[in-house]
């Protein structure tokens, strides 16, 4: 009997790929198999599958997003195989809780999902698109590591009873001054040189990182688009961009509310019966972008209603107009808004900044796709 479709799911790990096929006409995973974890082990299993399915059979693969990223993608599609990357919060869970997990079983629920169409596929970006996502969460690795030494600065100052005491604003430059001048007996000097020479060395880095995204966002493909999206309150140039490369074509999107929900930020529902119980956001999706938002929906949530800074002035500045009176209707509303759920309604300033955080989505994918209206 020849096959015309073979679905191959792929349980994927640094070391192994678990392997099995799916057909319509048999309803259930067969011919398993481990293999190493290299992509030429994946086209040796399908040119064995032939045996099976025909010379004819076309072989769809598929795998969970993770840890390979879309390497294995690249390099299956470049030998004309069909593959596509599953979107796990998509995809549905075993019934039962205590169910086994294993490699095996894992494949063979993937190779399901490719038949019944039971997921939604990973946007795949362009190569350009993947190189400066990366650069801009490499940037954001380092932030992270800043902070970290920035807590062990402070940690080591409390544990030794160094308090500062002029302002209540750390970091500033009166705040280095002062934490250079002390002077901790033995070795603790050489552990708060060592903390501010990785601090220095952070700083210096990221001021490097910051001025290459600059540049990186002055490309033609992306000024535009950053320029514009730069008029809202809170998103500047590296917010702007990593929404752009994340993203890549919005208009994959049916509506504002579906790029709302593919970032996690709409509510999930519990409904049984006639009761319907609303939770919190589904969290599912594009975590980055859904942080990224929540961040900027912070400036919303200070300022007269109306004000513009001289920092978004500048930012609006050469703009089109109908772009800039956009975003101008989006400020205020958010800030209405913002400000309504929190002294009028009494809801929890998170739940407020979070609600506009999925409004101001709205906006951005409205901005991006020219539905302004």
């Amino acid at each position: 009997m020849n096959y015309s479709t073979v679905y191959v799911g792929m349980d994927v790990h640094k070391e192994t790929f678990s392997l099995c096929c799916y057909t319509n006409e048999k309803e259930q995973a067969e011919y398993p198999q481990k293999v190493d974890g290299h992509y030429s082990k994946v086209l040796n299993y399908l040119e064995a599958m032939r045996f099976h399915y025909g010379d004819d059979a076309v072989f769809i693969c598929g795998y969970e997003a993770g840890c390979l990223g879309f390497t294995l993608y690249h390099q299956l599609t470049s030998h004309n195989v069909k593959c596509v990357i599953l979107a796990p919060t998509t995809m549905p869970k075993p019934a039962g809780k205590k169910k086994v997990k294993t490699d095996k079983r894992d494949a063979a629920l993937i190779a399901r999902c490719l038949a019944h169409r039971d997921y939604s596929p990973v946007h795949i970006p362009t190569e350009q698109d993947e190189q400066v996502k990366e650069y801009i969460r490499m940037r954001q690795d380092h932030k992270i590591a800043l902070k970290k030494v920035k807590q062990q600065i402070l940690a080591l100052c409390l544990r030794h009873n160094y308090q500062y005491s002029a302002t209540k604003n750390h970091w500033t430059q009166a705040h280095l001054q002062w934490l250079r001048s002390l002077k901790p007996d033995g070795l603790y000097q050489e552990i708060l040189a060592e903390y501010l020479s990785s601090y220095d060395q952070l700083t210096d880095k990221l001021e490097r990182l910051d001025r290459r995204i600059e540049e990186l966002a002055a490309q033609p493909d992306y000024q535009e688009k950053v320029l514009h999206m730069s008029c809202f309150l809170g998103i500047k140039t590296q917010t702007a961009l990593s929404t752009l490369v994340e993203v890549g074509d919005f208009k994959r999107f049916a509506s504002a509310q579906h790029f709302a929900s593919y970032l996690g930020l709409t509510p999930g529902e519990d409904s049984s019966g006639g009761d319907q119980n609303r939770l919190g956001i589904t969290k599912a999706g594009n975590s980055h972008i859904r942080t990224l938002l929540i961040e900027a929906a912070q400036s919303y949530t200070r300022g007269q209603i109306g004000y513009k800074s001289k920092a978004l002035k500048m930012r609006q500045n050469g703009n089109p107009t109908n772009i800039i009176t956009y975003a101008d209707k989006a400020n205020e509303r958010l800030r209405r808004k913002y400000y309504r759920m929190v002294l009028s309604q009494g809801k929890k300033a998170n739940v407020a900044k979070t609600a506009v955080a999925r409004e101001l989505a709205c906006f951005i994918w409205g901005m991006m796709t020219e539905n302004t209206q």
